[in-house]
């Protein structure tokens, strides 16, 4: 069964992978690789803030 989280540990959580994702893009050994961690982190950026400030 699925573990329950409330939105503060959600939020912990997406930040973390949100870090992951750059510092995956930061190390990429091709350019299509850190495009695609490019766009995971964008993705949860925008999740994280929807107004983008």
């Amino acid at each position: 069964m699925a573990e329950v989280v409330d939105a503060d540990e959600l939020l912990r959580r997406i930040r973390v992978a949100r870090d992951w994702a750059g510092e995956q893009q930061r190390t990429a050994r091709d350019d299509t690789t850190a495009a695609a961690y490019e766009a995971v982190r964008a993705v949860l950026d925008k999740v994280i803030d929807p107004s983008g400030h």
